[in-house]
C-alpha cells in the first residue's frame, strides 16, 4: 500500500498558487504598511516551503503509532491555549476589535482555533468510532449518547464565538460535528433535531452582537434588491432594510471579478488591491485571483480544491479503520466548508465570515494547520486498499 501522492501534487500546487499570489497581491498594501513590497510574500514563501516539507515529513509516518498521539495533542494543547488566550496580557497576544485570537511568538503569530479544528476532527474520529453505530436506537437513546458532544461544542462556542468574536470557525466546527456524527449512526432524525438547534445556537448569537447585527443588515442590503423584487410589493415593503450601507469588500469583489472577465487582466495588473480592498491576499484571495486570471484560472483553482475533497472522500470510503475514515471524511467536510463559505461571503451569497481558504489565502497559522491535516490524510491513506 503507497501514499496517495495526487493528493501531495495538488496540495503543492495550491500552496504554490498561494504563494504567487501572495506577491502579487499584497505589494501594495504591504509596501504602505512596511515599506517593503515583499513583506506577506517572504513570509508565505517561508511558510508555504515548511508546510510541502511537513506535509512530506508526516506523511511518512505511520499512522497505527503516531496518527492519535499527533491529533490528542492538536486537540488538548490548543483547547487550552484558547481557553487562557482571554486572560493573558497584551504583550503575549493580538487583540482586534476587543477579540484576542493571536498569540504573539516574537514577530510571528499563533491562531491556536485553526490548529485546533484538526485536533477536533481527531477526536470525534475516535470518539465517535467508539461511541456510535448504525444500530436502530430511540430518539432519547441517541440523545443520551451525543450529550457530552453538545457539551464540548458549548465550551468551543464560548470560547471562539464569545471570546473571540469569530463565528465562522463555530459554523465549520458545526458542520464537521454533525455531518460526522451523521455518518457514524446517528438517526436522519436526530440529524436535523441538531441541526436546528444549532442553527438556533448561531442566531441568538448573531443577535446577541452589535457589530454582527450591523454586518447581517449590511450584507442584506446588498441582495435585497435583487430578492424582493420576486415578491410583491407589500410583502417586500417589510423585508427591506433601508439603514444599512452595502459592504463595500463585496462590492470592490464584484468589481474585481467583472474586471477579470474570462482570461483577466494578467498577473500582477489587478486593481482592486490597490487600496480598494486590503484583505484581498486573504479572506478576499478569490477575487483577487478572478481579476488577475479571469472565470478561467479561478476554475482551475476550484477543479483543485474539488479533485482534493473527492480523493479525501475516497480514502473515507475505502478506509476500513473506522477513526481513519471518519477523519478523512471531517478534514474533507473543513476544506470543502470553509472553502465554500469564503466563496459564498466573497460574491455576496452569504454575510463575510472572514475565514482564510485552505492552502491558498495568506496566513502562517492556517497554512501550517491545513498542511498538517493534509500530511495526516497521506500518512492514513498508506493503510487504505485501492
Amino acid at each position: 500500500m503507497a501514499t496517495d501522492k495526487s493528493i501531495f501534487f495538488i496540495s503543492v500546487a495550491l500552496i504554490t498558487i498561494g504563494i504567487v499570489f501572495s506577491l502579487s497581491l499584497s505589494a501594495y498594501v504591504s509596501l504602505q504598511i512596511y515599506g517593503d513590497e515583499f513583506h506577506f510574500f517572504v513570509r508565505q514563501l517561508i511558510s508555504g516551503l515548511f508546510c510541502i516539507f511537513l506535509i512530506w515529513f508526516i506523511s511518512r509516518l505511520d499512522p497505527d503509532r503516531y496518527f492519535l498521539p499527533i491529533g490528542f495533542a492538536l486537540f488538548f494543547i490548543f483547547l487550552f491555549l484558547m481557553s487562557v488566550m482571554p486572560f493573558l496580557p497584551p504583550s503575549l497576544v493580538t487583540e482586534i476589535g476587543g477579540a484576542k485570537r493571536w498569540i504573539k511568538l516574537g514577530s510571528l503569530s499563533l491562531a491556536p482555533v485553526e490548529f485546533f479544528k484538526v485536533g477536533f476532527i481527531v477526536f470525534l474520529a475516535w470518539s465517535f468510532s467508539r461511541k456510535l453505530d448504525h444500530s436502530h436506537k430511540s430518539l432519547k437513546e441517541e440523545f443520551a449518547v451525543f450529550w457530552p458532544y453538545f457539551m464540548v461544542f458549548g465550551v468551543v462556542t464560548y470560547l471562539i464565538a464569545i471570546m473571540q468574536n469569530d463565528i465562522g470557525q463555530v459554523i465549520v466546527l458545526a458542520v464537521v460535528l454533525l455531518v460526522m456524527g451523521s455518518m457514524a449512526g446517528t438517526s436522519t432524525r436526530f440529524f436535523s433535531i441538531a441541526m436546528i438547534s444549532i442553527l438556533a445556537v448561531v442566531i441568538l448569537a448573531v443577535a446577541g452582537s452589535e457589530h454582527r447585527i450591523i454586518r447581517v443588515k449590511s450584507w442584506w442590503n446588498s441582495i435585497q434588491g435583487s430578492v424582493l423584487s420576486l415578491l410583491p410589493d407589500d410583502i417586500a415593503s417589510k423585508f427591506r432594510v433601508s439603514d444599512a450601507f452595502e459592504p463595500y469588500q463585496v462590492s470592490n469583489a464584484y468589481n474585481a471579478i467583472q474586471n477579470g472577465g474570462l482570461f483577466g487582466t494578467g498577473l500582477g495588473n489587478g486593481t482592486i488591491k490597490l487600496g480598494f480592498l486590503s484583505e484581498v491576499h486573504t479572506d478576499f484571495i478569490l477575487a483577487g485571483i478572478a481579476e488577475e486570471v479571469g472565470v478561467v484560472g479561478l476554475l482551475v483553482v476550484i477543479s483543485l480544491f474539488y479533485i482534493l475533497m473527492f480523493k479525501m472522500l475516497k480514502i473515507a470510503n475505502r478506509s476500513e479503520n473506522r477513526v481513519y475514515s471518519l477523519f478523512a471524511l471531517g478534514v474533507a467536510l473543513l476544506f470543502g466548508s470553509t472553502f465554500f463559505i469564503n466563496s459564498f461571503g466573497v460574491t455576496g451569497i452569504t454575510p463575510v465570515k472572514g475565514l482564510a481558504v485552505p492552502l491558498l489565502s495568506y496566513g502562517g497559522s492556517s497554512l501550517v494547520a491545513h498542511s498538517i491535516a493534509v500530511g495526516m490524510i497521506l500518512m492514513i491513506s498508506k493503510k487504505v486498499k485501492y
